[in-house]
């Protein structure tokens, strides 16, 4: 899991310190460079806000990527050029362009390894990504746990069944106390990284999966709120079978 250099791609700054911020630091210390690319700005779009909250959109995504350059510098990642005017939940519609901005990081930092997050339903632009990461056969991937809500329960940092390749990362006293402050780092987002599991990080090498088929049958974690009867800003009410489609689509192009 431990290249010499590691590329993370990251679809929302806030992602490589959920995923990996332990293992990042473990792989400093054995001499890796670890490299990131931002994917997006990790606000939403700015025509899906309230009306009035519209008018603070650019100081949003100004405070989101300032805070994202903190956490890179407090991690000892060296960020590569991504798409920072790319907002959440524009990744998993677009991922034939968004394909063309992964290559042109790896480009820019020649990685040995990639880490993507897994395929788990946490978020449609976090199994976008995940798809997308199968396609790339040169270099080992290894995917992340991050969140997902297998049989009606929140869990984080754990995936959503076991293969025995799993690589567990118990956390010492100090690492947990580290992932916190990175966490903290970002007070935009304090209101959904409050319950991240700090103890565990879990990897293991992307998975084969069926992407024709939602990442587990029960309800996904974006699908939790989708009983809201009107278009909540902060609901995304897509749907786990659009998402996949969307990537068959893309895997298709990509033969």
């Amino acid at each position: 899991m431990f290249g010499k250099r590691i590329l993370i791609l990251i679809p929302h700054p806030d992602d490589e310190v959920v995923a990996c911020a332990a293992a990042i630091a473990r792989a400093r210390a054995q001499g890796a460079r670890v490299f990131g690319v931002n994917l997006s700005h990790g606000c939403l779009a700015k025509n899906t806000m309230w009306w009035w909250e519209r008018g603070n959109y650019e100081s949003d995504v100004e405070r989101r990527i300032a805070e994202s350059v903190r956490v890179a510098e407090f991690l000892g990642i060296k960020m590569v050029s991504g798409n920072t005017q790319r907002a959440a939940r524009e990744i998993w519609p677009d991922l034939q362009t968004v394909y063309g901005d992964v290559m042109q990081a790896m480009q820019q930092c020649a990685p040995d390894t990639l880490w993507v997050p897994a395929y788990e339903g946490g978020n449609p632009d976090h199994d976008g990504i995940n798809a997308l990461a199968s396609t790339i056969k040169n270099i080992p991937v290894y995917e992340m746990a991050e969140y997902n809500f297998i049989h009606g329960i929140p869990h984080s940092n754990a995936f959503l069944g076991v293969k025995g390749n799993e690589i567990v990362l118990t956390l010492s006293t100090d690492e947990q106390k580290m992932k916190r402050a990175a966490l903290q780092l970002y007070e935009s987002e304090q209101k959904n990284l409050g319950d991240i599991d700090v103890r565990y990080e879990r990897f293991r090498p992307i998975a084969e999966y069926d992407y024709t088929r939602r990442p587990h049958e029960g309800k996904l974690w974006y699908e939790r709120f989708q009983w809201v009867p009107f278009r909540h800003p902060r609901v995304d009410f897509t749907r786990g079978e659009t998402v996949s489609k969307a990537i068959m689509e893309f895997l298709g192009k990509r033969g």
